[in-house]
Formats: structure tokens, sequence, C-alpha cells
């Protein structure tokens, strides 16, 4: 009598099996995914990278933009004096330069360009700047990754549909969607508080922020006795891990998340949610 063991079909045959079905949508093919890890084809970081590839060919530059608020610039009026220890505390590689206000970006000045005033030689903010690189809210995510590769670029602000500037993204911010957190100069230091106030009522912060320093800062009064830190309210409140760009409420709060990979939150953008009068 055969050996009903003998009639199973083996791990190749299984494996084949799974990788020749041909998924009909997205769905389908982050599902095939799953079923290739879990049958120890691909490692947890490769997984969490294919699906980061498949996140940045659907998603739109604003859900990963560094906001308006928050974008540290430099005035033209200003002399070298006057920004240079601005520069050296912030510590960034690459500045948007205004002239007036944050709509009227005339070029990117290149922190190490600053070395030619050190060096004593004739320094003019103008003649340094870089062309800036505008781009729309909608843009997709990979559209701009290539864009970045093939002009060499680092940097794009973000423009809204009435050509205000609404933000700025770092081409660390669309490879963060795929490889996950890369400490760059627009992160949050880690001896920087965990919570920054942006002065119009947003409020960035880090994920693993606790909560009582959440409540106090923000007047809330979220329980910990299930969790301890932000990240994990927002986890639970949204049944899943969320993705960048997606909005949670939660007892007059709206927390937005800023970045996350497939593994953890990272940066959540919390705000009052406004009452109507």
């Amino acid at each position: 009598m055969d050996d009903p063991e003998s009639n199973k079909p083996t791990l190749l045959e299984r494996l084949s099996a799974l990788l020749l079905r041909e998924p009909e949508d997205r769905e389908q093919l982050l599902k095939l995914l799953h079923g290739a890890y879990e049958n120890n084809l691909l490692d947890a970081d490769a997984l969490s990278m294919m699906e980061g590839v498949l996140q940045v060919s659907e998603r739109a530059v604003r859900e990963i933009m560094i906001p308006r608020a928050q974008m540290d610039v430099i005035d033209i009026s200003q002399s070298p004096e006057a920004f240079i220890p601005f520069v050296i505390e912030t510590a960034h590689s690459r500045f948007p330069v205004i002239e007036g206000d944050k709509d009227h970006i005339i070029g990117i000045l290149l922190a190490k360009d600053l070395l030619r005033y050190y060096a004593g030689e004739e320094f003019n903010v103008r003649d340094m700047l870089r062309p800036v690189v505008f781009v729309p809210e909608s843009k997709r995510q990979n559209v701009l990754l290539r864009e970045f590769r093939s002009n060499r670029n680092h940097i794009a602000l973000v423009v809204n549909e009435y050509g205000g500037v609404s933000g700025m993204v770092t081409i660390e911010d669309v490879l963060e969607q795929i490889v996950g957190d890369i400490e760059d100069e627009y992160d949050f230091d880690e001896d920087e508080d965990n919570i920054i106030a942006d002065g119009t009522g947003q409020y960035r912060i880090k994920a693993d922020t606790e909560i009582d320093d959440f409540n106090a800062a923000l007047g809330s009064e979220f329980s910990d006795e299930d969790y301890d830190t932000v990240g994990g309210l927002v986890l639970k409140a949204a049944g899943q891990l969320p993705k960048s760009g997606d909005r949670i409420h939660l007892e007059g709060i709206s927390f937005t998340v800023l970045r996350a990979d497939s593994r953890r939150l990272y940066t959540l953008l919390a705000e009052r949610k406004k009452t109507s009068a």
C-alpha cells in the first residue's frame, strides 16, 4: 500500500504552486508575498521593502512631505553673519532660501557652500543658490524618486493647487517608505524633545512618546493602563499598522501618520479637532 506521506506535495512543489499563481490585483500580490514570507522564501526585511515599493507606486508626495510650518528656511535679506548660527544649530545640509515669505522660494543653499564664506572669498548668497524643484502634492512618490535620481536632486518643494508652498520633501523621505527609517538631518535628534509644537496648533510627536508626557503637553486625558506610548494608542485605535498619511481620530484629537514602515510607527502629527461654534 502506498505511503500517504509520499503522496503529499514536496515543499518545492508547494512553493512553486504558490509563486505560479498570477495575482490579479494588488491585494492578491500582497497575499502572494506574505505567503512567500511564511514559507521562508523572503525574510522580514525583504517583505517590508517589497511592500514599501508598492506603497510609493500609489501614494502621493503630500503624504510624506515636511509641512510648510516645519520647514527651516533662510531669508535672502539676512546677512551670512545673521543666518549662519541658524545653519549650525539646525545642522541641515540644504536650506530653501526665501524672499519675503515661504511662497517665494528663490533657491536652495547648500551648507557646504558656506565654506567659501569662511575661506574669505567674495561671497554673495544669490550667486550660491541652486535651482528649486517644485512638485505638485499629487505627484506619485515613485515618479519623484525617479526624478531625484535622474536630476541628482535631493530636495523638492511641494506646491498646492493654487501654487502656494505646502511643504518640502527629500530623497530620504521617499527612500524611507521602502527601506524603513533613515536618520537624516530633518528627523528628530535623540536629545530633542519628543513633542515639538509648530505654532499653529499642531504638534509633531515621536510615536514612542509616553502617554503621560503627551497628556501634559496637549491637556488630554488618555489612559496609559493598556499602552505606554502614543504610538500604542494609535495602533489600537487603527486596528492595524497605519501607513504614512493615514488619519486616526481619538477623543477630540486628530493623529496623522507622518512616518511609518511595515513594522512600526515613527512620527505622528497631532492636532485638536476644531469644534463648530
